[in-house]
């Protein structure tokens, strides 16, 4: 098992912000919208990085549990959390925040969640990392970290479990 630490995960997340930045149109309204658990949390740092560099962004935060097709198999096993959009996508360019994507099911299962609070003008899928694996035809508009195969990840970030660490 591998190991990508606090330093070096900071490190991608500014060259991640940065590659945001210079795909911002000028006048484009700009939101990043994080899965959560992980998602969420990895949109908020990205969204202050871009506002430290003058970016105006809105920030959100999505629960899918409802909209997943195995919802009838994990009902008792998953809890629900509350969605935080405060703001309509009609319009925006709406980057999809995920720390993890597989076989693409939980993408679909947000784009179906996204489009309940408006149509935004274009909708990026952005993964900190890329399991492959995909079993349906989704795949991530950036990656921070492609994995060469189909292998377990766990990511841990300091809000939610008390340190940055990402284990393959």
């Amino acid at each position: 098992m591998s190991n990508i630490g606090s330093e070096d995960l900071n490190n991608k997340l500014n060259a991640w912000a940065e590659h945001i930045r210079a795909g911002v149109l000028p006048g484009e309204s700009l939101a990043l919208v994080g899965l959560i658990r992980h998602g969420d949390v990895l949109a908020r740092r990205l969204a202050e990085k871009l506002q430290r560099a003058g970016i105006s962004v809105h920030c959100g935060a999505l629960d899918i549990s409802l909209y997943r097709d195995d919802w009838d198999l994990q009902a008792n096993k998953m809890p629900l959390h509350s969605s935080y959009l405060p703001f309509s996508t009609d319009g925006l360019k709406v980057i999809l925040i995920d720390d993890v994507i597989h076989t693409g099911r939980t993408v679909r299962a947000a784009l179906n969640a996204l489009f309940e609070y408006g149509r935004p003008a274009a909708v990026e899928l952005h993964c900190l990392v890329d399991r492959c694996g995909r079993q349906l035809p989704i795949q991530p508009d950036y990656t921070v970290y492609p994995t060469p195969m189909e292998r377990e990840v766990s990511v841990h970030l300091q809000e939610i479990d008390g340190y940055d660490d990402i284990e393959y």
